[in-house]
């Protein structure tokens, strides 16, 4: 059959993607993997930056953001070698022991390594550090990693009073905290951890609801001393710590896996495999939701995989409902809130989804992106303050649809189009780069035009 995805080169700097649906009756189907889960990716390199000895990392995602993560921590000493899938060799400097930099450090689009790395600049005592990002991260709010740090006694500066990026570090002996985060952040309690890692005495962070605990599980193996309380949401680092080189084994990230989890769920005729995906409790919200949805999905071969659960995930395509994302689930699956939102496009019936506004501070304002750019397909989407309502069941129709530069958005759409009525050509789709390097490639693979 003919290929059903064009991609073409407008420029150098940007890619648009034209897809072509697939013909009625050809779904989804074989088995693949996705590249490795970005969360725990960027915590093994910086672990590994900041551990006594060497660390080895297998299946690291080589996406954009970890590298980013990479550069920072050689520019401030740590030897990292060549990124690959293969294995990544990681030689710590020991905590406390980060080198100032000769340059700014440049976290890029990824606000994972900004706000987790403040921690740890804020906790190297004589030593200053300047670290932006590009025009994205500068616009995303940072003072919700700078509030716990400054309680903790830390010394940043930054625009908009320290709220938004380039920020300035002066490097400083930390106290001990308890910190009451007013959001259930993974970012947020692992930047207050980490810089907790230095200080003497016991640092601990209290969410209003669960948020993945990838940070706690990685500490732990590196030797930290964590103490989780799960019923009141509550995690703490006993300090000063010593941790020691591991290896690291990065299974599939999730968040990765939702596009073809939920494209296998929407495109009739489908039945697909992704294999070896992260199903870790804390992050997978978006299986929680689907299965509310009455998508035909099962976990095979589950097994533990250096301390995170990883299990091989069998969807077929199923007729959905429209259900409500509220509440706990959230933080569990705010990542996949775009594709779940085209989901809900098919599924019959409303899906409403609440308790969702932190999406307007991701690469792009998510909610306002997926509602503008889904109604251009003719989905029936309404915006609300903290959420979407969608109406399903009204078809979709190829249009011409914008990223907004942001990678899920990028993706969202891509498995939209496969269900689309004619083509459908996507602005700048290379974002999708940022955390899925081969998307592209991999829609080829399971759409069977290999």
């Amino acid at each position: 059959m003919s290929s059903p995805i064009v991609t073409v080169e407008i420029d150098r700097d940007r890619q648009d993607l034209v897809i072509e649906p697939p013909p009625s009756g050809v779904g989804l189907h074989g088995k693949l993997r996705v590249p490795g889960d970005k969360s725990i990716s960027h915590r093994a390199l910086m672990l590994g930056a900041i551990a006594e000895g060497e660390t080895q990392i297998r299946g690291l995602l080589l996406g954009d953001d970890p590298r980013s993560t990479a550069d920072c921590f050689r520019a401030m000493g740590a030897q990292i070698s060549d990124l690959n899938e293969d294995i990544v060799l990681v030689r710590g400097l020991g905590i406390g022991n980060l080198q100032e930099p000769t340059d700014i450090l440049n976290a890029g689009n990824s606000g994972t390594t900004l706000r987790l790395m403040l921690g740890l600049l804020a906790s190297q005592p004589g030593r200053f550090f300047a670290v932006t990002g590009d025009k994205s991260l500068r616009s995303r709010p940072m003072s919700r990693v700078v509030t716990p740090l400054e309680k903790m006694g830390a010394t940043i500066w930054g625009r908009d009073a320290g709220k938004l990026a380039p920020l300035a570090v002066n490097g400083r002996q930390l106290n001990p905290c308890h910190y009451h985060s007013p959001v259930a952040s993974a970012q947020v309690k692992s930047c207050v951890l980490l810089a907790g890692l230095s200080v003497e005495g016991q640092t601990t962070v209290t969410e209003p609801a669960l948020s993945r605990d990838h940070s706690e599980r990685m500490l732990r193996a590196f030797g930290a001393d964590i103490a989780v309380d799960a019923e009141t949401h509550s995690v703490t680092v006993t300090g000063p710590a010593k941790l020691t080189g591991q290896t690291v084994v990065v299974p599939g990230d999730i968040s990765s896996a939702a596009f073809w989890i939920v494209a296998a769920a929407i495109v009739p005729g489908s039945e697909l495999v992704v294999e070896n995906v992260g199903v870790n409790p804390t992050r997978t919200g978006v299986l929680e939701i689907l299965d509310r949805m009455d998508a035909d999905i099962t976990l095979e071969n589950q097994r533990e995989v250096a301390g995170e659960p990883v299990a091989d995930v069998r969807v077929k395509s199923s007729r959905l409902k429209g259900c409500e994302i509220s509440g706990d689930v959230i933080p569990r699956l705010i990542d996949e809130i775009p594709i779940l939102a085209v989901a809900a496009t098919v599924a019959q019936g409303t899906t409403t989804i609440r308790d969702a506004a932190e999406l307007r501070v991701k690469e792009s304002d998510r909610l306002a992106a997926m509602a503008m750019e889904l109604t251009k397909m003719g989905a029936n989407v309404t915006e609300r303050p903290d959420g979407l309502e969608i109406v399903g069941g009204s078809g979709l129709t190829g249009a011409e649809v914008d990223s907004y530069d942001d990678h899920r958005v990028a993706m969202s759409l891509a498995i939209a189009a496969l269900l689309a009525k004619n083509s459908t050509t996507i602005y700048r789709a290379e974002s999708a780069s940022i955390s899925y390097p081969n998307f592209i490639e991999t829609l080829r693979q399971a759409i069977g035009d290999v």
